[in-house]
């Protein structure tokens, strides 16, 4: 994604599906429904979302646990499917078919909730530079940075900056 774009589309939930479909054939693993129900719901969702917002969204057309919720995202989690924020306790599709020990950059807006994910090549090598010289081997490469979107900073823009 270029510098200063900006997109608070949500993925296509039926691209999140095929993906997700392509991913669990080419492991031998399996999306039971209540994994493509929780990853429809993240796919069509604006901003993150928590464990608990899935249930109480998911349990409206079929009552759904937290746990079996919380089983759904560990499994997305562990395929690359979806990401798991720090900053805030919530859960978004990964926007992109990267590696999984490729450095990712979430931008998270203060104001509108969006999340836009970037995977940076620059980072990586960085990150494995200052690893490596502490003898440090990261399991997790992730940045999340707070902030304000370029749409929600200047309301009239075009989206760019």
């Amino acid at each position: 994604m270029p510098a200063g774009t900006h997109h608070h589309e949500p993925a296509q939930p039926a691209d999140v599906l095929a993906r997700a479909e392509r991913l669990c054939q080419e492991r031998g693993l399996r999306l039971t429904p209540i994994r493509q129900r929780v990853l429809e719901a993240l796919a069509s969702a604006t901003h993150p979302l928590g464990a608990y917002d899935l249930a109480d969204e998911l349990s409206k057309e079929r009552r759904l646990s937290a746990v079996s919720v919380y089983r759904s995202l560990e499994f997305l989690e562990e395929v690359g499917l979806i990401h798991r924020l720090s900053i805030r306790p919530a859960y978004v599709v990964c926007s992109h078919d990267h590696a999984a020990d490729t450095a990712t950059v979430f931008l998270i807006c203060q104001t509108c909730g969006a999340v836009d994910e970037i995977a940076s090549p620059e980072l990586e090598h960085d990150l494995a530079a200052v690893s490596a010289h502490a003898g440090f081997r990261p399991e997790r490469r992730a940045l999340e940075v707070e902030g304000r979107c370029s749409a929600c900073r200047d309301p009239g823009s075009s989206g760019t900056n």
